[in-house]
């Protein structure tokens, strides 16, 4: 892993960094504040050979025996004497320990107890008791017949801090073994993760470009807000549909059809909602825009947009009515839809036949700029028939929904097929204070009460929803009629039943 793979992990997963850094500070932090308090206190003492004329400095003693001293200073001979002799209790918690300094006869007593008093005390009263009991470890003392005395050299200290707990090492270790911590559990969730965040993880599978992020905000749960363009045209999603528009204007530069399918790996990633606002957004640049459902297996456009789908693709393509009896124009804008149309049970063989190449072959002239909403890749293989009609495919992405096998599964399908991808559009991304609604002042965002542009927009919904009503209301009855007539239906069910004999016999589309 690269630093900066390092790098982008832990600015994704920070959350589990900073809880685990939280949890660990605060198990530390309980952990401290039940630990008991034990205090420490120091001693030095010099252990002094008389005899019985009181003359001191009279025995030398040997290394070996201060050293067993030492041992003893630390055993429970000490301890319980020393304990007896302060009239402690054996709740109270007594610890001595000692050392020898070099070659000399001083002794560096330490003791410790719950309290600075108590431990000053048994660094005081400690020593006295070893050198009562002296004699009884050092043989050459017991045969010179001395006696040993301790002398104090440096008095007991007294500190009123603890020795344990200690408050700062314990934080900074909790703070460090949460960090660790944290990181490891960032790593391990970011290598098991294997969903499509952004640009970085698209990066991974496909060289093509990323065409458009579009956020999601507050608003994506309100009733209609799905056509963003027009309830929230100055928005974040609204500016991510135009930089949209834009972008797919260059990648049209190099296929010159004018036409993109707009697909995605697998359902609800957002695929109709992006093909109705990019519809829309082109539409809003003075184009005569073709937005074309061609999923005919589960159409969404005509729901997404309030009109009528009993009739559309499917009508014109066994050719039971006209393209200006089923094509309807949108709340009077640039922007014409064409419905899928009942549903039929070969929709692979309609989107094949020749009579949709020449049916799109005559919008692509009537029309400025199509857009095809197709089913998605992974399930069905109407995308591959759809995709050799239009002049590019646009791969929509749901961010922290698609996973990266899904999108490379469909990257390799449509490769197989040698269809390219003309860029990626990630939908449901985060919302960030740089996206474009931001910068240019959403109403909505900026809590700015009820200003004049809202009630803009406002009035400009109610009109958009008369428009509709009106247009669906005109075309609908002559729709309905084509596609009623007993002869109409009987052509559609014979397209059904026999689609090589009343397709095919049209001469498919492979044979051109």
């Amino acid at each position: 892993m690269t630093f900066q793979e390092f790098a982008y992990a832990m600015r994704q997963r920070w959350r589990i960094v900073a809880a685990m850094v939280i949890l660990g500070l605060a198990v530390m932090t309980v952990i401290t504040i039940q630990t008991p308090r034990v205090y420490e206190s120091y001693t030095r003492i010099y252990l002094l050979a008389t005899g019985v004329d009181d003359r001191g400095n009279l025995y030398s003693m040997p290394q070996t025996e201060k050293e067993t001293l030492v041992q003893v200073a630390a055993s429970p001979v000490i301890l319980d004497a020393t304990r007896e002799a302060l009239g402690y209790e054996g709740s109270v918690p007594v610890s001595i320990g000692a050392t020898a300094s070099g070659e000399t006869s001083l002794l560096d007593f330490r003791a410790s107890s719950d309290s600075p008093e108590r431990a000053a005390e048994i660094a005081t009263t400690a020593p006295q008791v070893l050198a009562g009991v002296a004699r009884n470890y050092a043989p050459s003392l017991a045969m010179s017949g001395n006696e040993v005395e301790a002398q104090v050299v440096a008095p007991a200290t007294r500190s009123a801090l603890p020795i344990t707990p200690d408050v700062r090492n314990n934080l900074i270790t909790g703070v460090l073994g949460g960090l660790l911590v944290g990181i490891g559990l960032a790593l391990l969730r970011h290598t098991l993760d294997n969903r499509i965040r952004g640009s970085r993880e698209l990066a991974m599978l496909s060289d093509r470009p990323l065409l458009a992020m579009i956020p999601i905000t507050s608003n994506n749960d309100d009733p209609g807000h799905d056509l963003y363009m027009e309830a929230d045209p100055f928005g974040p999603q609204a500016e991510a549909a135009r930089q949209l528009r834009t972008n797919i204007h260059f990648v049209d530069v190099t296929a010159g059809k004018h036409s993109f399918m707009i697909t995605s790996s697998l359902p609800g990633e957002g695929k109709t909602t992006t093909a109705v606002n990019l519809g829309l957004a082109i539409a809003d640049s003075g184009l005569k825009v073709l937005l074309i459902d061609a999923d005919l297996r589960h159409p969404n456009v005509a729901n997404a947009l309030g009109i009528e789908g009993a009739v559309g693709l499917t009508t014109l393509l066994v050719g039971a009515a006209k393209p200006e009896d089923v094509i309807q124009q949108w709340a009077g804008t640039s922007l014409h839809v064409l419905a899928a149309g009942e549903a039929p049970p070969n929709p692979s063989e309609l989107l094949g036949s020749r009579a949709m190449k020449e049916l799109f072959e005559q919008l692509s002239e009537e029309f400025d700029f199509i857009l095809v909403d197709s089913p998605p890749v992974l399930p069905v293989t109407d995308p591959l028939v759809i995709s050799q009609l239009t002049g590019g495919v646009v791969m929509v992405v749901a961010a922290t929904e698609t996973r990266r096998r899904h999108l490379a599964e469909a990257l390799r399908v449509l490769k197989t097929a040698s269809i390219e991808v003309g860029g990626f559009v990630v939908t449901k991304a985060e919302s960030t204070p740089k996206s474009y609604g931001y910068y240019y002042g959403s109403n909505r965002e900026q809590g700015q009460g009820e200003p004049t542009t809202r009630r803009e927009h406002s009035r400009r919904q109610d009109r958009g929803r008369r428009k509709r009503t009106a247009m669906a209301n005109q075309r609908a009855p002559r729709a309905r009629e084509a596609a009623e007539s007993r002869e109409q239906r009987e052509s559609v069910r014979d397209a059904a039943r026999s689609p090589i004999e009343h397709v095919s016999s049209r001469h498919s589309y492979s044979d051109d």
